[in-house]
């Protein structure tokens, strides 16, 4: 007898899976969030992180969108933060109001990375992350699969070095440039305990996960081949081993979603995980002529298109689902990157409600 109710839409993990579907499943990257009025009413006065670390209140932002959109979205993804990881290794994250992420310390020079913890306890670390995970399954009473996910090593490494997002990415670079050797200990760490991560959301009720490595296309092809992808790798081979050792048999999906880096599909169609999540740069029918039937594919209308009209949204979803082969296998529809504050929630029902009538046709 299974501690949570019963999966009622279990679309998303057969697509996932490659099997046949009835049409392509959806879910929106930061579809839990500021563009939404109910966001504000619940977060309140509150710091972004103290949200999160609310197994309460994390649940309840993760469920708006499943409610807001009732019956048009196949999958909720847990509201957190790609940064506890960093925040877990001991350094501090602060989440500055129409600024972002700032790291108080950031990683500047090899010594540095003394001050990191060594052996991660990731179960007492991120207590709260599990709570809220299992929390969120519970409350879903099963209407859609729950999402987990965590930020992959080259991008968390991005954020430790700049102590921020940047344009420039002056210190991420002299980090794999000048210490070419210290750079790999460092992904190695975080490689350690983002595997653990991703496995201790799996035993708190995730059922299927995405690595997100945002910065992948701020390398270019031989770097993201030593700074990215053999981590990426680690990742989806080690997964499963650890998730056997916790006494978990069942398959659980893993999407990679490694933005800008068009280079490396091949690589990434054949690094070990279930789905590729493309952003909006791919042409779909290319896409699919890569992954040749090898991993589902997720994505990749640029989020901009919700600042159009109704006929111009239709239109790109037709075009869009058409690409990617008509959406009834190896397919799961996604924005290329993630909603904006300021986005019309009723544009996003819109862009739903033609995902549904165009993808079942």
């Amino acid at each position: 007898m299974s501690r949570f109710p019963e999966l009622k839409n279990d679309l998303i993990l057969r697509a996932a899976r490659g099997e046949k579907v009835e049409r392509p499943p959806i879910w929106i990257m930061r579809q839990a969030g500021r563009y939404l009025p109910e966001y504000h009413e619940v977060k309140g006065g509150r710091d972004f992180f103290e949200t999160c670390r609310d197994a309460e209140i994390a649940s309840e932002i993760t469920i708006q969108p499943i409610t807001h959109f009732d019956g048009l979205i196949d999958a909720a993804i847990i509201f957190s933060d790609i940064l506890v990881i960093p925040q877990a290794m001991g350094m501090e994250v602060k989440m500055v109001d129409k600024v972002g992420p700032q790291f108080p310390n950031p990683l500047r020079k090899p010594s540095d990375l003394d001050h990191l913890k060594k052996d991660v306890d990731v179960l007492k670390e991120l207590d709260w992350a599990f709570k809220a995970i299992s929390l969120t399954r519970k409350k879903l009473n099963g209407r859609v699969p729950l999402l987990g996910f965590c930020g992959a090593p080259w991008t968390l490494l991005v954020y430790m070095t700049e102590g921020g997002g940047t344009k420039m990415f002056r210190f991420a670079k002299e980090w794999i440039y000048k210490f070419t050797k210290e750079s790999h200990q460092l992904l190695q760490q975080i490689t350690d305990v983002a595997v653990e991560f991703l496995a201790q959301q799996v035993v708190a009720g995730a059922q299927m996960l995405q690595v997100f490595e945002s910065w992948g296309g701020e390398l270019g092809p031989d770097e993201f081949d030593e700074f990215s992808l053999p981590y990426l790798r680690q990742i989806s081979s080690k997964l499963p081993l650890r998730l056997k050792e916790l006494g978990i048999t069942e398959n659980v999906p893993i999407t990679v979603f490694a933005k800008g880096s068009w280079y490396a599909l091949e690589q990434l169609c054949d690094s070990g995980y279930d789905v590729v999540s493309l952003d909006w740069l791919f042409r779909p029918s290319d896409a699919v002529q890569i992954a040749n039937g090898r991993i589902a594919l997720q994505g990749n209308l640029d989020p901009g298109t919700m600042y159009g009209s109704k006929e111009t949204i239709s239109k790109k979803v037709d075009k869009m689902i058409k690409g990617f082969g008509g959406g009834k296998q190896n397919y799961i529809i996604n924005f290329g990157h993630g909603t904006h504050p300021f986005m019309d929630p009723e544009q996003i029902r819109w862009f739903l409600q033609e995902c549904h009538r165009i993808g079942s046709q």
